[in-house]
């Protein structure tokens, strides 16, 4: 399938130069898999060198940390193991907690979704697209992607393997695959992937979705070359079923105990299947998202060396670097619907199907390539962390709609500064970009972060501010496939400021955080298919605290509490207060291995005018009149364990539905609502098994 990938790409001549990095990096990786053991990298150094003399731990150009790269003894059990991110310069460590089950499940816990796993998803927090530049539009199903910025590259001393399994009522499934090591100690590999199948509860909420990343970091010996490649896909199937038909009556009758038997405007009925490898639907969206990323860095700057007893470790300070970004992507969007309703669609979309086949299906494909140069500048030679980054953007996008094909351009200038100072007293980031001509043109954003250690008694305070001004996302422009309305929207530039501040005391488990909001040009949906742009400039104030409480030796109350307030006549309805609380027992049970969190999690939003979902579009729109409230929050009772490298967390969710029937039964329906229309299901049982390997 690689190959394949490699034939199609090398069709366009601005990728044929990178082909045979590829094709080397294939032909390895077979070989690779039976290396049992690996040796550190010197080469990978880079930020921080460290070594032990007589018993203390030495660090250069950097801070100190863990000794992640001393020489290891290949046939002991342990392993170092670590990671950045692309753009990011610090080293981050595997999470192997269990206290906080929403880091391992894929919806986060300031989320809703629409009854299923895998349905389309929003936050309860307001947060504004501040990116300018191109954008498609289709964002429901985030939460399920895997996306570029979050992409781990890794640096092992041993191979490193996690098999994760995830099982749930209804026979929901999340399966995850993971494994990296060095194929020399220069060169590293990881493969993931995932999948999500879910039936659901309701009729016709069917998902199967599923990620696979490769990824490959190598540096040359004389470490002045740095190569990355990404090929990330998230394929994500979701059926729509447009809603409950009268929540209001039949979530109640005993009839309908079985919440599968209950109508919706969409999809028929349907008899229940958990069909694994299934990927057919009659009615909803699939998604297809692929990208290709090769990044190459040479450095020029200075050479020098730490010499032990025993060996020689290279070291090399860089003073300026040259990098070269390709990516590319291609994204498919589909909305089908082979069993429509005319009369729904007439009702809802103002659109008459065609006779005699009543389907419906908008399909919008985009190409896009990218090509970037940049600069890099590094001011202390010894600290990488600190350096100015000027760049330049060309962007080519072509986009096969119902209109026709399209084709667009974009070119742009970026810049950044960094600053991580040496003593870590404080961390300095600001960056922003302009698009100078193209589709975009006009565009740009603005973003600076100032942090500072008070103290280690006083903790950390950060504060910031951003501002952009965007193209709206195509989804609104009328030549878009999902563009439903018959008419073409007079649309301006968005703009939104962004002031934000947080203060993290870590000895009192305490963080407050503050962020104001000032938009103007807001553009959204106020039905199924009307776009509209609110003009007048309006404000929202969101303030959150998150705190651990001491309940006793072992027992805590993980708190955190978010209060939102806008300001002026904006089509923005949020909760005013979105709470979630954990009471749990975290300790061992006085067992030497075992590390252990079980208790119970409550959450509860506000009542508000929640944002109503359209299917054929798949987005959220503004709706203000029906009101979204809950009597109970949403209970759960959780066990959360770990001994050594095995993790499990076994749940039941949703216990607030639990209430007596009419006709003298029991039965846990009463269902939460989280749109007009949707409810979260009754009682969910949910078993995960995360398992890591050292090879």
């Amino acid at each position: 399938m690689f190959a394949y990938w490699l034939f199609q790409l090398n069709k366009d001549c601005l990728v044929k130069k990178y082909s045979y990095l590829l094709l080397l990096f294939i032909a390895l990786l077979h070989a690779s898999l039976s290396v049992n053991a690996q040796e550190p990298n010197p080469g990978n150094i880079g930020n921080r060198i460290q070594q032990r003399v007589g018993g203390i731990r030495r660090s250069v150009g950097g801070t100190d940390t863990n000794d992640s790269l001393r020489r290891r003894n290949k046939h002991e059990d342990s392993i170092t193991i670590s990671f950045r991110y692309l753009d990011s310069t610090r080293n981050y460590w595997l999470d192997s907690s269990v206290n906080d089950f929403t880091r391992r499940y894929p919806v986060p816990a300031t989320h809703i979704y629409l009854g299923n796993t895998g349905t389309a998803s929003r936050s309860l927090l307001f947060s504004p697209v501040m990116q300018a530049g191109f954008d498609n539009g289709f964002h429901a199903f985030d939460v399920y992607k895997w996306k570029l910025e979050s992409v781990r590259f890794f640096n092992t001393t041993r191979p490193y393997s996690e098999l994760n399994y995830f099982l749930g009522s209804r026979v929901e499934q999340i399966i995850e695959v993971m494994h990296t090591q060095n194929i020399k100690p220069s060169w590293n590999f990881a493969f993931q992937y995932r999948l999500i199948n879910s039936p659901g509860f309701f009729q016709n909420q069917r998902t199967n979705h599923n990620n696979y990343l490769f990824t490959s970091k190598f540096q040359s010996r004389n470490l002045r070359y740095n190569n990355y490649v990404v090929l990330l896909g998230n394929k994500m199937l979701a059926s729509e079923n447009g809603g409950i038909i009268d929540t209001a009556n039949i979530l109640d009758d005993p009839i309908y105990k079985e919440r599968f038997n209950i109508r919706t405007y969409l999809g028929g009925d349907n008899p229940f299947t958990s069909d694994f490898f299934g990927s057919r639907i009659n009615t909803g969206n699939r998604n297809n998202e692929f990208t290709v990323l090769l990044r190459q860095q040479y450095d020029l700057g200075k050479k020098d060396s730490i010499v032990t007893d025993s060996t020689v470790i290279p070291l090399f300070y860089p003073r300026l670097r040259f990098e070269h970004t390709f990516r590319f992507d291609k994204n498919k969007y589909v909305f089908q619907d082979y069993v429509a309703d005319s009369a729904y669609y007439k009702k809802y979309y103002d659109t008459a199907l065609r006779k005699p086949l009543d389907s419906l299906v908008l399909i919008e494909k985009w190409r896009i390539i990218t090509n970037d140069f940049s600069i890099y500048q590094y001011p202390d030679a010894r600290n990488l962390h600190q350096f100015i980054k000027l760049g330049l953007t060309v962007q080519n996008i072509t986009g096969e709609l119902s209109s026709g094909q399209k084709t667009f351009f974009n070119t742009l200038g970026h810049a950044e500064y960094r600053n991580r100072s040496r003593n870590q007293q404080w961390d300095i980031e600001a960056n922003g970009k302009l698009f100078f001509t193209g589709f975009n043109a006009g565009d740009f954003d603005a973003h600076i972060s100032l942090q500072r250690l008070l103290g280690k008694k006083l903790g950390y305070l950060q504060l910031g501010f951003e501002n952009t001004s965007r193209t709206p996302s195509f989804v609104f422009d009328n030549r878009s496939s999902f563009y439903l309305q018959k008419t073409p929207a007079n649309l301006k530039k968005e703009n939104s400021s962004h002031l934000f501040a947080s203060y993290f005391l870590p000895s009192f488990r305490f963080r407050l955080t503050g962020h104001y909001y000032l938009v103007n040009n807001y553009t959204y949906f106020t039905d199924f298919i009307k776009v509209n742009q609110e003009t007048s400039l309006f404000n929202l104030l969101q303030i959150a605290v998150h705190k651990t409480i001491k309940l006793g030796k072992r027992w805590n109350w993980h708190t955190d509490i978010y209060f939102q307030q806008k300001v002026g006549a904006a089509p923005l309805n949020v909760p005013f207060i979105y709470t979630r609380n954990r009471f749990a027992y975290e300790g061992n049970l006085g067992f030497k291995n075992l590390d252990i969190a079980m208790g119970a999690e409550l959450r509860y939003r506000a009542a508000y005018k929640a944002d109503n979902y359209s299917p054929a579009s798949g987005q959220f729109f503004y709706q203000d009149s029906i009101t979204i409230r809950n009597d109970l929050p949403d209970i759960s009772a959780y066990v959360h364990f770990r001994i050594r490298p095995f993790k499990a967390f076994i749940r039941a969710e949703n216990l607030n539905a639990a209430r007596k029937l009419p006709n003298g039964g029991f039965g846990f329906t009463n269902n939460n609502l989280v749109a007009p229309g949707y409810a979260l299901p009754g009682l969910q049982i949910r078993v995960g098994v995360w398992w890591s390997f050292v090879n």
